[in-house]
């Protein structure tokens, strides 16, 4: 997922991209574990979408304290 599409996402579905993400890499590393699956390519980004997605949330988050609503 490239960042561009991550900040074109409104808060809500950037909090359900992030549970999905989350469960597809549960099952990933489940699969892993179990001798079922070697995608580490796949894992590794998964937590890079993860990180983007939570680098926004964050951003946006601190969006407002940065434009001047301080005291």
């Amino acid at each position: 997922m490239k960042q561009e599409k991550v900040r074109n996402l409104t808060d809500p579905e950037l909090r359900q991209q992030e549970r999905d993400i989350q469960d597809q890499l549960f099952r990933l590393k489940f699969q892993l574990q179990m001798g079922q699956s070697e995608s580490l390519k796949k894992i590794r980004g998964l937590k890079k979408d993860i990180a983007r997605v939570k680098t926004e949330i964050r951003r946006r988050e601190l969006e407002p304290a940065a434009t001047g609503t301080e005291k």
